[in-house]
């Protein structure tokens, strides 16, 4: 059921207004639960008019997704409108997130659908295996795949950023994708879909992201080399490259002053988006909407042309 309201500009920001900040969060992951104000899940801008709540209409009817990072942000707001599309979704997340993840739970069985919980750390290649298996073994089979959970750290200078930092940030944000694909492909049937959550900096670059945006632009790549190998067995690759969005990632890595900074470069529209602007983009890539898309990109980005 649709609904609406009068819009609220704390939560949702008008055209050249930025979202306050009054708690922030220094370790990673964050909980969107601990945010304020709240990231927008499902609600969409109708006309100028407030929010309407994103309405389902059968795209996914009996398919089954696997997110990762699936409990908050914009792998939240996917899973959401999933399961209003009729998809059964299993999302992966940290053990540290598990209240966020309840809460998702909670409104995908609010839909009718099954919501399978997968607490682990994606960094490691074994756990990849086994939430793929975890998924077909309960939920019956795997249709979607959405490679979207990633870390990011501010680090300005090259000269501090460590080995460590940088095998940390490459194994949770691309090869896990390679290990979670390696161990789905063997599931997936012609039609199925595979989406990868990419960045604008994969486009843009960052000063202080240098890590986060190589990985970035590595899933670009790996995206579309996906894309050509999979091709013949009828199975789609794609990616979304947002722009930025309001989520739990943005807050638990920047100091106050950097958060301000990054609410202030607004892009044309002139405000920061909400994960619900980020959603349909992967209800259309793993719908029959998206029926003649691989290999390509998508960019909700609020206006910010890219080359490439």
């Amino acid at each position: 059921m649709s609904s609406s309201k009068a819009k609220d500009t704390t939560a949702y920001p008008q055209p050249g207004q930025v979202p306050p900040q009054t708690q922030l969060h220094h370790d990673q992951p964050g909980l969107q639960s601990e945010m304020t104000p709240k990231p927008n899940d499902t609600e969409l801008e109708a006309e100028n008019k407030g929010l309407e709540e994103y309405r389902g209409s059968g795209k996914l009817e009996g398919k089954v997704a696997l997110i990762t990072g699936g409990d908050s942000g914009i792998g939240r707001s996917a899973a959401i409108m999933f399961a209003k599309e009729g998809a059964n979704v299993a999302i992966a997340y940290t053990p540290q997130e598990e209240q966020d993840a309840q809460e998702v739970k909670q409104r995908i069985e609010a839909e009718g659908r099954q919501c399978l919980l997968l607490p682990t750390d994606i960094s490691i290649e074994q756990n990849c295996s086994d939430i793929v298996s975890r998924t077909v073994s309960t939920l019956g089979h795997l249709d979607i795949l959405v490679n979207n959970a990633a870390v990011q750290y501010i680090i300005p200078d090259i000269t501090q950023l460590t080995t460590a930092q940088l095998e940390k940030t490459f194994k949770t944000n691309i090869f896990s994708m390679f290990w979670l694909v390696k161990a789905a492909v063997p599931h997936l049937k012609t039609g199925a879909s595979i989406i990868n959550t990419t960045s604008v900096t994969a486009y843009k670059g960052s000063p202080s992201l240098l890590d986060y945006s190589s990985t970035k632009g590595a899933i670009v790549s790996f995206t579309r080399s996906l894309a050509l190998q999979l091709a013949p067995k009828g199975i789609r690759v794609n990616a979304i490259a947002p722009g930025p969005i309001w989520t739990p990632l943005q807050p638990v890595s920047r100091s106050e002053e950097s958060i301000k900074e990054w609410q202030e470069k607004t892009p044309p529209l002139g405000r920061i988006g909400q994960p619900a602007e980020c959603g349909p983009s992967y209800v259309f890539l793993a719908s029959k909407e998206g029926s003649y898309y691989t290999g390509q990109v998508l960019h909700p980005n609020g206006g910010q042309w890219l080359g490439g």
